[in-house]
């Protein structure tokens, strides 16, 4: 019978640095509990900015700081009609990340 050990294996690969500092960036802007609310409320259409600041209570500057946020993170899309700006989710994935997570901590 032959002895394997550890050092015949082959190792398992680890995350690159960047790859894990991307991740962690993602996880960051679902840190804040004023983004995950504007992203449910996106994962569930599209909303204007307007009707994003009276359903969360919130006032525009402060609404529209945390979308150029998302924006930046490349999160959400936006587009514009007239004086109104539209968003919705940046794409399935995320709809499906927060979903699924919704569902494991039970709050759907």
């Amino acid at each position: 019978m032959s002895t394997v050990t550890y050092s015949t294996l082959a190792a398992p690969k680890v995350l690159p640095l960047d790859d894990a500092r991307t991740v962690a960036r993602f996880f960051q802007a679902l840190a804040d509990p004023t983004r995950v609310r504007m992203l449910k409320a996106l994962a569930d259409g599209e909303w204007c900015v307007s009707d994003l600041t009276e359903a969360l209570g919130m006032d525009q500057p402060a609404i529209s700081h945390q979308l150029k946020y998302l924006r930046e993170m490349s999160l959400v899309r936006w587009k514009k009609h007239g004086r109104h700006v539209y968003y919705t989710l940046g794409d399935s994935h995320l709809r499906d990340i927060l979903l699924s997570s919704l569902d494991y901590l039970e709050f759907r």
